[in-house]
């Protein structure tokens, strides 16, 4: 298998991965608040966030990967000695979750499919239609009859106008306002089969 293409500065991204060998990733719900402040940690300096969803045993994000001179001040006002690319800096974030969660659990070896995924984001309508996505992912598949019944997703935060890790005025910008965003979400309706990666 070929290695998959780095991060690139500046590009939009769908990033997402599950458990190994279809394993569940998060096995209790104070697992998921983690999950959040190591993202905030690691990759906070190197990407805004759009979108996200934590499910059982995978998660989506929709990111933009920022310009390297801003990557650098990031890593400059943290007093970091040493920056990461973002393809490492993601790569940190989730050696430092699966060891976390391997020591409180006493299991060995991989929690996730190795590489993670990477898919770029073709242009705004994509972009659009991956945020819709993402959010409508535990609906579909299974986990609530309602995506907004799911807790861990960007879905309220983003209305609620939470920044801690999201870049809310700019998703909101996307939508043309929060009024669309949310009738974006209560009209689109996913097929069971639906593919973001062949439906752009």
């Amino acid at each position: 298998m070929p290695s998959p293409t780095r991060l690139q500065y500046g590009a939009y991204y769908h990033i997402f991965n599950r458990g190994n060998n279809r394993e569940n990733i998060f096995v209790q719900g104070r697992n998921y608040p983690y999950f959040l402040r190591l993202y905030a940690r690691h990759v906070a300096p190197v990407a805004e966030t759009f979108a996200y969803c934590l499910l059982k045993n995978h998660f989506h994000l929709a990111v933009r990967i920022k310009s390297e001179e801003k990557v650098t001040v990031a890593y400059q006002a943290l007093n970091e000695t040493k920056s990461f690319t973002p393809s490492h800096a993601f790569s940190n974030f989730f050696n430092a979750y699966a060891k976390s969660i391997n020591k409180a659990y006493g299991r060995t070896g991989s929690l996730f499919q190795n590489p993670f995924n990477r898919i770029p984001v073709e242009n705004h309508r994509h972009l659009l239609h991956l945020v819709v996505y993402i959010h409508h992912n535990p609906q579909q598949h299974g986990f609530v009859q309602d995506f907004r019944d799911w807790p861990y997703s960007s879905f309220f935060p983003l209305l609620q106008k939470d920044e801690g890790i999201l870049a809310v005025h700019t998703v909101m910008d996307f939508f043309d306002g929060p009024a669309n965003f949310r009738e974006s979400h209560l009209q689109t309706i996913f097929p069971h089969d639906f593919d973001p990666r062949t439906h752009l």
